[in-house]
């Protein structure tokens, strides 16, 4: 039983009962919190990735710094299969927030090099 209890937990925890869509849904939440949890919950769905990379890439704009350099950090995780966001986090650049910039800069030397040599990314 307590086996069982923990296993549940864990599961609950990680998100592995809710849909990608359903996560997707919470970046919309008017709770930061909430959509923080979104973020991290999403950079592990890598079997949707289009659909993942798109929601983050969207999630650079929250009106949250933390949730825009979580959802840089998250497209970063993604490595190359986020190359779409590629534009959006050369945008990221000039975020009005250090946090930001900074992951931005790191999510693209992450998943494109060259487009971080070409925006100045050291």
């Amino acid at each position: 039983m307590k086996r069982t209890l923990v296993i549940g937990a864990v599961l609950l925890l990680a998100g592995c009962g809710r849909s990608t869509s359903a996560w997707i849904e919470q970046l919309h939440a008017n709770d930061s919190t909430e959509r923080l949890h979104a973020v991290h919950a999403l950079q592990e769905r890598r079997g949707d990735t289009k659909q993942v990379v798109a929601a983050l890439t969207a999630a650079l704009k929250d009106e949250d710094a933390f949730g825009r350099r979580d959802a840089a950090r998250a497209l970063g995780k993604l490595g190359p299969d986020a190359t779409d966001a590629a534009p959006a986090l050369t945008a990221a650049l000039k975020d009005r927030n250090t946090h930001v910039r900074k992951a931005a800069a790191e999510a693209l030397k992450q998943i494109d090099p060259a487009a971080a040599t070409k925006a100045g990314v050291k």
